[in-house]
Protein backbone atom coordinates (compact mmCIF):
# COMPACT_ATOMS: atom_id res chain seq x y z
CA UNK A 1 0.00 0.00 0.00
CA UNK A 2 1.27 3.45 -0.72
CA UNK A 3 2.22 6.17 1.80
CA UNK A 4 -0.61 8.04 2.16
CA UNK A 5 1.39 11.05 3.02
CA UNK A 6 3.18 10.75 -0.11
CA UNK A 7 0.22 10.13 -1.93
CA UNK A 8 -0.97 13.58 -0.69
CA UNK A 9 2.37 15.55 -1.31
CA UNK A 10 2.48 14.17 -4.91
CA UNK A 11 -1.39 14.90 -5.52
CA UNK A 12 -0.69 18.99 -4.63
CA UNK A 13 2.43 19.59 -5.90
CA UNK A 14 2.51 22.84 -7.96
CA UNK A 15 -0.59 24.38 -5.87
CA UNK A 16 0.38 27.83 -4.47
CA UNK A 17 1.92 27.57 -1.13
CA UNK A 18 0.49 30.12 1.06
CA UNK A 19 -3.08 28.22 0.62
CA UNK A 20 -1.70 25.09 0.66
CA UNK A 21 0.28 25.64 3.61
CA UNK A 22 -3.28 26.74 4.90
CA UNK A 23 -4.79 23.56 3.71
CA UNK A 24 -2.07 21.17 5.56
CA UNK A 25 -2.46 22.69 8.66
CA UNK A 26 -6.67 22.43 8.32
CA UNK A 27 -5.67 18.57 7.89
CA UNK A 28 -3.90 18.28 10.70
CA UNK A 29 -6.39 19.23 13.18
CA UNK A 30 -8.79 16.39 13.20
CA UNK A 31 -9.59 13.63 11.37
CA UNK A 32 -12.93 14.29 9.62
CA UNK A 33 -11.00 17.65 7.90
CA UNK A 34 -8.46 14.90 6.79
CA UNK A 35 -11.18 13.02 5.52
CA UNK A 36 -12.55 16.05 3.62
CA UNK A 37 -9.11 16.87 2.23
CA UNK A 38 -7.56 13.60 0.74
CA UNK A 39 -10.64 12.24 -1.78
CA UNK A 40 -8.05 11.07 -3.80
CA UNK A 41 -5.98 8.85 -0.85
CA UNK A 42 -9.70 7.33 0.18
CA UNK A 43 -10.37 6.25 -3.27
CA UNK A 44 -6.98 4.70 -3.54
CA UNK A 45 -7.26 3.00 -0.25
CA UNK A 46 -10.89 1.67 -1.70
CA UNK A 47 -11.07 -2.15 -1.50
CA UNK A 48 -10.93 -3.76 -4.71
CA UNK A 49 -14.50 -5.80 -4.23
CA UNK A 50 -16.88 -6.81 -6.10
CA UNK A 51 -19.56 -4.25 -4.17
CA UNK A 52 -16.99 -1.50 -5.54
CA UNK A 53 -16.97 -2.34 -8.81
CA UNK A 54 -20.22 -4.22 -10.39
CA UNK A 55 -22.64 -2.15 -8.35
CA UNK A 56 -25.08 0.03 -11.14
CA UNK A 57 -23.10 2.99 -12.54
CA UNK A 58 -24.48 6.45 -11.42
CA UNK A 59 -23.18 10.05 -12.11
CA UNK A 60 -21.56 9.99 -8.28
CA UNK A 61 -20.97 13.07 -6.57
CA UNK A 62 -17.78 12.26 -5.54
CA UNK A 63 -16.48 13.90 -2.73
CA UNK A 64 -19.80 12.88 -0.09
CA UNK A 65 -19.53 13.30 3.02
CA UNK A 66 -21.47 14.86 5.63
CA UNK A 67 -20.50 18.79 4.75
CA UNK A 68 -20.86 18.60 1.10
CA UNK A 69 -24.99 19.59 1.80
CA UNK A 70 -26.12 22.87 2.19
CA UNK A 71 -28.32 25.22 1.07
CA UNK A 72 -28.38 27.58 -2.31
CA UNK A 73 -30.93 29.64 -3.96
CA UNK A 74 -32.44 28.20 -7.60
CA UNK A 75 -32.38 29.66 -10.83
CA UNK A 76 -36.69 29.74 -10.03
CA UNK A 77 -35.49 31.78 -6.88
CA UNK A 78 -36.57 29.02 -4.33
CA UNK A 79 -33.94 28.02 -1.48
CA UNK A 80 -33.19 24.06 -1.66
CA UNK A 81 -31.15 21.83 0.63
CA UNK A 82 -29.08 19.74 -1.63
CA UNK A 83 -25.53 18.14 -2.66
CA UNK A 84 -23.36 21.24 -2.86
CA UNK A 85 -19.95 20.41 -4.44
CA UNK A 86 -19.38 18.39 -7.70
CA UNK A 87 -15.32 19.03 -7.90
CA UNK A 88 -15.04 14.94 -7.94
CA UNK A 89 -18.00 14.10 -9.93
CA UNK A 90 -17.64 10.78 -11.91
CA UNK A 91 -19.41 8.34 -13.21
CA UNK A 92 -18.91 5.59 -11.26
CA UNK A 93 -20.77 2.56 -8.75
CA UNK A 94 -23.47 3.76 -6.94
CA UNK A 95 -21.45 2.54 -3.98
CA UNK A 96 -18.21 4.92 -4.12
CA UNK A 97 -20.54 7.70 -3.15
CA UNK A 98 -22.43 5.52 -0.30
CA UNK A 99 -19.47 4.00 1.47
CA UNK A 100 -17.65 7.63 1.36
CA UNK A 101 -20.64 9.42 3.30
CA UNK A 102 -20.76 6.31 5.48
CA UNK A 103 -17.13 6.45 6.36
CA UNK A 104 -17.50 10.68 6.90
CA UNK A 105 -20.14 9.87 9.74
CA UNK A 106 -17.66 6.74 11.53
CA UNK A 107 -14.64 9.50 11.26
CA UNK A 108 -17.11 12.36 12.26
CA UNK A 109 -18.46 11.20 15.15
CA UNK A 110 -16.01 12.35 17.59
CA UNK A 111 -16.67 16.00 16.28
CA UNK A 112 -20.14 15.20 17.17
CA UNK A 113 -19.17 14.00 20.39
CA UNK A 114 -21.41 10.47 19.98
CA UNK A 115 -20.20 7.06 20.61
CA UNK A 116 -19.09 4.36 17.88
CA UNK A 117 -22.58 2.52 18.34
CA UNK A 118 -24.48 5.75 17.92
CA UNK A 119 -22.60 6.96 14.56
CA UNK A 120 -23.31 2.98 12.76
CA UNK A 121 -26.85 3.99 13.66
CA UNK A 122 -26.77 6.79 12.09
CA UNK A 123 -25.17 5.47 8.98
CA UNK A 124 -27.94 2.57 8.77
CA UNK A 125 -30.62 5.25 8.86
CA UNK A 126 -29.32 6.97 5.94
CA UNK A 127 -28.62 3.74 4.05
CA UNK A 128 -32.28 2.56 4.69
CA UNK A 129 -33.58 5.87 3.64
CA UNK A 130 -31.73 5.61 0.68
CA UNK A 131 -32.50 2.12 -0.41
CA UNK A 132 -36.09 3.56 0.08
CA UNK A 133 -35.89 6.27 -2.17
CA UNK A 134 -34.39 4.73 -4.52
CA UNK A 135 -36.99 1.44 -4.37
CA UNK A 136 -39.60 4.13 -5.94
CA UNK A 137 -37.77 5.10 -8.85
CA UNK A 138 -38.46 9.01 -7.87
CA UNK A 139 -36.57 11.75 -7.31
CA UNK A 140 -37.70 14.07 -4.29
CA UNK A 141 -36.28 17.61 -3.25
CA UNK A 142 -35.92 19.44 -0.16
CA UNK A 143 -36.92 23.07 -0.23
CA UNK A 144 -38.72 25.08 2.82
CA UNK A 145 -42.25 24.13 2.75
CA UNK A 146 -40.57 20.00 2.21
CA UNK A 147 -38.05 20.27 5.08
CA UNK A 148 -38.37 19.92 8.97
CA UNK A 149 -36.01 19.57 11.99
CA UNK A 150 -32.87 21.62 11.87
CA UNK A 151 -32.72 21.66 8.09
CA UNK A 152 -36.39 23.62 8.16
CA UNK A 153 -34.95 25.76 10.84
CA UNK A 154 -32.03 26.82 8.42
CA UNK A 155 -34.25 27.35 5.45
CA UNK A 156 -36.62 29.65 7.58
CA UNK A 157 -33.40 31.33 9.34
CA UNK A 158 -32.22 32.47 5.48
CA UNK A 159 -35.57 33.96 5.02
CA UNK A 160 -34.18 36.63 7.16
CA UNK A 161 -30.50 36.99 5.80
CA UNK A 162 -30.39 40.45 4.29
CA UNK A 163 -28.26 41.12 1.28
CA UNK A 164 -25.95 43.32 3.81
CA UNK A 165 -25.58 41.55 6.77
CA UNK A 166 -24.27 39.38 3.67
CA UNK A 167 -21.78 41.92 2.91
CA UNK A 168 -20.93 43.37 5.76
CA UNK A 169 -19.05 40.32 6.80
CA UNK A 170 -16.80 40.20 4.03
CA UNK A 171 -15.99 43.87 3.09
CA UNK A 172 -15.28 46.63 5.11
CA UNK A 173 -16.79 50.45 3.69
CA UNK A 174 -14.22 53.10 3.19
CA UNK A 175 -15.29 56.69 2.11
CA UNK A 176 -18.80 55.28 0.90
CA UNK A 177 -17.93 52.02 -0.97
CA UNK A 178 -16.94 48.30 0.09
CA UNK A 179 -13.91 46.90 -0.38
CA UNK A 180 -13.20 43.63 0.48
CA UNK A 181 -12.20 42.29 3.47
CA UNK A 182 -8.35 40.40 3.57
CA UNK A 183 -8.49 38.60 7.33
CA UNK A 184 -6.24 36.15 6.34
CA UNK A 185 -9.42 33.51 6.81
CA UNK A 186 -11.87 34.03 4.16
CA UNK A 187 -9.26 35.97 2.14
CA UNK A 188 -6.26 36.67 0.95
CA UNK A 189 -4.78 39.78 -1.03
CA UNK A 190 -3.97 39.10 -4.64
CA UNK A 191 -1.01 40.41 -6.35
CA UNK A 192 -0.76 43.37 -8.63
CA UNK A 193 -0.98 40.85 -11.73
CA UNK A 194 -2.97 38.63 -10.72
CA UNK A 195 -5.64 41.93 -9.83
CA UNK A 196 -5.42 42.98 -13.46
CA UNK A 197 -5.81 39.91 -14.73
CA UNK A 198 -8.82 38.94 -13.39
CA UNK A 199 -10.05 42.96 -13.33
CA UNK A 200 -9.08 42.24 -17.12
CA UNK A 201 -11.94 39.30 -17.53
CA UNK A 202 -14.65 40.62 -15.58
CA UNK A 203 -14.33 43.97 -18.02
CA UNK A 204 -14.72 42.00 -21.23
CA UNK A 205 -17.36 39.21 -19.47
CA UNK A 206 -19.33 41.98 -18.25
CA UNK A 207 -19.66 43.26 -21.96
CA UNK A 208 -21.23 40.47 -23.46
CA UNK A 209 -24.17 40.60 -20.46
CA UNK A 210 -27.58 42.47 -20.68
CA UNK A 211 -26.28 44.93 -18.09
CA UNK A 212 -22.75 45.24 -17.95
CA UNK A 213 -22.55 47.41 -15.54
CA UNK A 214 -23.74 45.00 -13.16
CA UNK A 215 -20.66 43.11 -13.25
CA UNK A 216 -18.16 45.78 -13.39
CA UNK A 217 -14.77 44.71 -10.51
CA UNK A 218 -14.58 47.05 -7.57
CA UNK A 219 -12.40 44.62 -5.64
CA UNK A 220 -10.62 41.38 -6.17
CA UNK A 221 -8.82 38.56 -3.25
CA UNK A 222 -7.58 35.93 -3.08
CA UNK A 223 -10.47 33.62 -1.63
CA UNK A 224 -9.80 30.74 1.40
CA UNK A 225 -12.53 28.28 1.36
CA UNK A 226 -12.95 24.52 1.62
CA UNK A 227 -10.32 22.01 2.11
CA UNK A 228 -9.58 19.53 -0.87
CA UNK A 229 -9.35 22.64 -2.86
CA UNK A 230 -7.03 24.90 -0.89
CA UNK A 231 -4.79 25.91 -3.26
CA UNK A 232 -5.98 26.11 -6.85
CA UNK A 233 -6.66 29.24 -8.07
CA UNK A 234 -9.57 30.63 -6.48
CA UNK A 235 -10.79 34.07 -5.99
CA UNK A 236 -13.51 36.44 -4.28
CA UNK A 237 -14.65 39.21 -6.92
CA UNK A 238 -16.84 41.76 -5.48
CA UNK A 239 -18.50 43.41 -8.45
CA UNK A 240 -21.37 46.54 -8.51
CA UNK A 241 -24.27 45.10 -9.10
CA UNK A 242 -27.64 47.36 -7.96
CA UNK A 243 -25.14 49.90 -7.79
CA UNK A 244 -25.49 50.98 -4.69
CA UNK A 245 -24.04 50.09 -0.96
CA UNK A 246 -26.14 47.10 -0.40
CA UNK A 247 -26.39 46.18 -4.02
CA UNK A 248 -23.14 45.10 -4.41
CA UNK A 249 -22.64 41.67 -5.66
CA UNK A 250 -19.85 38.78 -4.84
CA UNK A 251 -18.59 36.01 -7.02
CA UNK A 252 -16.76 32.77 -7.07
CA UNK A 253 -13.75 32.34 -9.39
CA UNK A 254 -12.59 28.61 -9.22
CA UNK A 255 -9.99 26.94 -11.01
CA UNK A 256 -10.92 23.69 -12.08
CA UNK A 257 -9.15 20.23 -12.14
CA UNK A 258 -9.96 16.75 -13.26
CA UNK A 259 -11.60 14.24 -10.46
CA UNK A 260 -9.88 12.27 -8.66
CA UNK A 261 -11.57 9.17 -9.03
CA UNK A 262 -11.27 8.82 -12.84
CA UNK A 263 -7.34 7.16 -12.24
CA UNK A 264 -8.94 4.88 -10.04
CA UNK A 265 -12.17 4.12 -12.15
CA UNK A 266 -12.15 1.62 -15.22
CA UNK A 267 -15.44 3.07 -16.13
CA UNK A 268 -15.23 4.85 -19.62
CA UNK A 269 -15.74 8.70 -19.20
CA UNK A 270 -17.49 11.15 -21.21
CA UNK A 271 -15.18 13.53 -23.18
CA UNK A 272 -15.80 17.17 -21.53
CA UNK A 273 -14.98 20.09 -23.57
CA UNK A 274 -13.29 21.11 -20.32
CA UNK A 275 -13.23 19.92 -16.68
CA UNK A 276 -15.32 22.87 -15.65
CA UNK A 277 -18.04 21.86 -17.98
CA UNK A 278 -17.63 18.43 -16.32
CA UNK A 279 -18.55 20.20 -12.96
CA UNK A 280 -21.68 22.48 -14.36
CA UNK A 281 -23.06 19.57 -16.27
CA UNK A 282 -22.82 17.09 -13.34
CA UNK A 283 -24.34 19.53 -11.21
CA UNK A 284 -27.36 20.25 -13.40
CA UNK A 285 -28.12 16.93 -13.64
CA UNK A 286 -27.61 16.20 -9.80
CA UNK A 287 -29.37 18.84 -8.18
CA UNK A 288 -32.90 19.27 -7.66
CA UNK A 289 -32.88 22.43 -9.79
CA UNK A 290 -29.91 24.57 -10.84
CA UNK A 291 -28.09 27.52 -9.29
CA UNK A 292 -29.24 30.78 -10.42
CA UNK A 293 -26.04 31.75 -11.70
CA UNK A 294 -23.04 29.49 -12.42
CA UNK A 295 -20.46 29.23 -15.78
CA UNK A 296 -18.07 28.02 -16.84
CA UNK A 297 -15.59 30.16 -18.82
CA UNK A 298 -11.66 30.57 -19.68
CA UNK A 299 -9.35 32.94 -18.58
CA UNK A 300 -5.73 32.72 -20.12
CA UNK A 301 -6.36 29.10 -21.38
CA UNK A 302 -7.06 28.24 -18.07
CA UNK A 303 -10.36 26.57 -16.50
CA UNK A 304 -12.58 28.15 -14.38
CA UNK A 305 -16.01 27.58 -12.80
CA UNK A 306 -17.81 31.35 -11.95
CA UNK A 307 -20.77 31.33 -9.88
CA UNK A 308 -22.11 34.06 -7.30
CA UNK A 309 -21.51 33.98 -3.51
CA UNK A 310 -25.35 34.04 -2.05
CA UNK A 311 -26.50 35.02 1.33
CA UNK A 312 -29.38 31.87 0.92
CA UNK A 313 -25.96 29.47 0.99
CA UNK A 314 -24.88 27.56 4.43
CA UNK A 315 -24.82 24.98 5.61
CA UNK A 316 -25.09 22.40 9.17
CA UNK A 317 -21.67 22.26 10.95
CA UNK A 318 -21.68 18.44 12.04
CA UNK A 319 -20.35 19.17 15.87
CA UNK A 320 -21.54 18.88 19.38
CA UNK A 321 -24.10 21.93 19.49
CA UNK A 322 -26.24 18.65 17.57
CA UNK A 323 -27.06 17.33 20.91
CA UNK A 324 -29.51 14.91 20.18
CA UNK A 325 -29.29 11.54 18.27
CA UNK A 326 -33.14 11.74 16.66
CA UNK A 327 -32.51 15.31 15.18
CA UNK A 328 -28.99 13.72 13.74
CA UNK A 329 -31.52 10.93 12.49
CA UNK A 330 -33.69 13.46 10.94
CA UNK A 331 -30.78 14.96 8.93
CA UNK A 332 -29.43 11.81 7.89
CA UNK A 333 -33.02 10.27 6.68
CA UNK A 334 -32.95 13.38 4.37
CA UNK A 335 -29.34 13.46 3.01
CA UNK A 336 -30.34 9.58 2.46
CA UNK A 337 -33.45 11.15 0.31
CA UNK A 338 -31.15 13.80 -1.62
CA UNK A 339 -28.38 11.28 -2.64
CA UNK A 340 -30.68 8.95 -4.16
CA UNK A 341 -32.69 11.75 -5.75
CA UNK A 342 -29.34 13.06 -6.99
CA UNK A 343 -28.24 9.43 -8.11
CA UNK A 344 -31.77 8.92 -10.01
CA UNK A 345 -32.02 12.23 -12.02
CA UNK A 346 -28.91 10.93 -13.61
CA UNK A 347 -30.52 7.81 -14.96
CA UNK A 348 -29.35 6.55 -18.44
CA UNK A 349 -27.17 9.06 -19.79
CA UNK A 350 -24.17 8.61 -21.26
CA UNK A 351 -23.43 5.00 -19.52
CA UNK A 352 -24.95 5.39 -16.53
CA UNK A 353 -27.60 3.02 -15.25
CA UNK A 354 -31.32 3.07 -16.47
CA UNK A 355 -33.52 3.89 -12.80
CA UNK A 356 -34.97 0.25 -13.37
CA UNK A 357 -31.83 -1.50 -12.85
CA UNK A 358 -30.99 0.45 -9.31
CA UNK A 359 -34.23 -0.37 -8.38
CA UNK A 360 -33.91 -3.80 -8.84
CA UNK A 361 -30.32 -3.58 -7.49
CA UNK A 362 -31.61 -1.37 -4.11
CA UNK A 363 -33.85 -4.47 -3.40
CA UNK A 364 -30.60 -6.89 -3.17
CA UNK A 365 -30.12 -8.47 0.74
CA UNK A 366 -26.73 -7.97 1.00
CA UNK A 367 -24.96 -5.02 -0.39
CA UNK A 368 -26.39 -2.89 2.28
CA UNK A 369 -25.16 -4.76 5.32
CA UNK A 370 -21.77 -5.00 3.20
CA UNK A 371 -20.73 -1.71 2.77
CA UNK A 372 -21.87 -0.67 6.26
CA UNK A 373 -18.94 -3.17 7.28
CA UNK A 374 -16.25 -1.98 4.64
CA UNK A 375 -17.01 1.49 5.60
CA UNK A 376 -16.49 0.42 9.35
CA UNK A 377 -12.51 -0.47 7.78
CA UNK A 378 -12.59 2.49 5.23
CA UNK A 379 -12.84 4.58 8.67
CA UNK A 380 -10.33 2.60 10.74
CA UNK A 381 -7.99 3.71 7.41
CA UNK A 382 -8.36 6.90 7.49
CA UNK A 383 -8.09 7.59 11.22
CA UNK A 384 -4.55 5.60 10.65
CA UNK A 385 -3.55 7.75 7.84
CA UNK A 386 -4.15 10.36 9.74
CA UNK A 387 -2.42 10.05 12.30
CA UNK A 388 0.66 9.40 9.97
CA UNK A 389 -0.01 12.61 8.27
CA UNK A 390 0.37 14.31 12.10
CA UNK A 391 3.75 13.15 12.46
CA UNK A 392 4.82 13.64 8.82
CA UNK A 393 3.27 17.30 9.49
CA UNK A 394 5.02 17.85 12.42
CA UNK A 395 8.50 16.46 11.40
CA UNK A 396 8.17 18.86 8.39
CA UNK A 397 7.39 16.59 5.54
CA UNK A 398 5.42 18.70 3.69
CA UNK A 399 7.73 22.18 4.33
CA UNK A 400 9.65 21.60 1.15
Amino acid sequence: MTDANELIKNFNTGREQERLELKYKKMRSNAFVFLRGTCHVFYDRLPKENIFIDAPLVWCCGDLHLENFGSYKGNNRLTYFDINDFDEAALAPLTWDLVRLLTSILVGSISLGIKKKDAQLLGNVFLTSYRSTLSMGKSYWIERETADGRIRRLLDNLRERKRSTFLNKRTDTLKGKRQLKIDGQRALPASSHQFDVIAEFMEKYAKTQADPNFFHPIDIARRVAGTGSLGLDRYIILINGKGHLDGNYLLDLKASSPSSLVSHLKVKQPKWQTESHRTLELQSRMQAVSMSFLESVNIQKKDYLLRALQPAEDRIVFDRSINSIDELENILHAMGKIVASAHIRGTGRDGSAITDELIKYCQKNQWHTQILAYADNCAKQTNEDWKSYICAFDDGFFNS
